[in-house]
């Protein structure tokens, strides 16, 4: 028994002495550690722990235009929730799956479908300088200094099975179940959604738009509009609704040519709308004069939403969820 406790004594004894050289070891390696490089290290640290938050939880979202008023303001700072739709494993790349997918009228953020990437180098680099900087530096611009729209934030309008057709401005759905064309406005009242939507346009202003894309189309066929056509023409405003006046353009060169396939086929597509597939979403701006969005260029992959907008965290006197 004796021999035993000597033997326990002595194994607790050998045991308490390494650990304390090896804190003694840790001590001194630390007093000998340049400053500097701690400092580094921490850094490194907290980069981390910054870029695992933005790309697999929440990320910070800077508003780069008025797309969306009065909703989100430009320059407003946002916080986006990506785990609820599913984060990228990696930036721009393998999409793990989330816990739910949009639903109608949510507030998304998405990779814009026009963006042209300058490679997969770069487009990691420049989210990793955004995410790092919670949104305050985006190396990412155009020729003019503004930052390039790789991603872009709009409201969930169109949904898989929708029906969506627009008409001066306005927003015609049938969603599915339905069998005829409901006014988005009185779809919302129906829906107990709540109309966000804001118009800069008189509605007067479309014979302005329709006769100067009218006027268009005559001039790109060699033919001359007529004087009163290019008089109420050359009154459309600065700020227009493009998407009609593209849509009145194509419907008149489709009378002036209709055996040109392709003009038939772009005015069937303004006059008809789209069917949105299951899978998809249509998105579109608050602020729908001012706001490039799924008009032109379509239903987006459910792949490309990156997430749901929560919250303005900047600045504090529009501290607030979004909705």
């Amino acid at each position: 028994m004796e021999k035993w406790y000597n033997t326990l004594q002595n194994t607790t004894e050998a045991y308490l002495t390494r650990r304390k050289r090896k804190k003694e070891a840790v001590r001194a390696k630390q007093k000998a550690k340049n400053p500097v490089i701690d400092w580094i290290e921490a850094f490194i640290w907290a980069a981390m722990v910054v870029l695992i938050i933005n790309q697999y939880a929440a990320q910070a979202y800077q508003i780069p235009s008025g797309s969306m008023k009065n909703t989100l303001q430009i320059t407003d700072r946002i916080f986006v929730n990506k785990m609820v739709y599913g984060p990228e494993l990696i930036p721009g790349a393998i999409k793990l799956p989330g816990f739910t997918k949009p639903e109608r009228d949510e507030v998304i953020i998405f990779e814009s479908p026009t963006y042209i990437s300058k490679g997969p180098l770069f487009d990691t680099l420049q989210r990793l300088i955004y995410m790092l900087t919670f949104s305050l530096v985006d190396i990412d611009k155009d020729e003019n200094g503004n930052p390039k729209p790789h991603f872009l934030i709009k409201r969930a309008v169109g949904m898989g099975g929708d029906r969506i057709r627009f008409y001066e401005g306005e927003v015609e759905i049938i969603p599915p179940g339905f069998e005829t064309w409901e006014k988005e406005k009185d779809f919302r009242v129906s829906a107990g959604l709540e109309d966000r939507t804001r118009r800069l346009i008189d509605r007067d202003t479309y014979r302005s738009i329709e006769a100067s894309a009218r006027s268009d189309a005559y001039l790109s066929m060699g033919l001359e509009p007529g004087e009163e056509l290019l008089t109420l023409g050359s009154r459309m405003p600065s700020v227009t609704d493009m998407f009609e006046w593209m849509k009145y353009r194509s419907e008149m060169l489709y009378r002036l040519n209709p055996q040109d396939r392709r003009i038939a086929g772009l005015w069937r597509k303004f006059d008809t709308g789209w069917y949105i597939d299951e899978g998809h979403v249509l998105p579109l701006g608050d602020n729908r004069d001012n706001s490039r969005d799924g008009r032109y260029f379509g239903p987006v992959s459910l792949d490309k939403v990156l997430g749901r907008a929560m919250f303005i965290y900047w600045p504090l006197g529009r501290l607030g969820i979004i909705q």
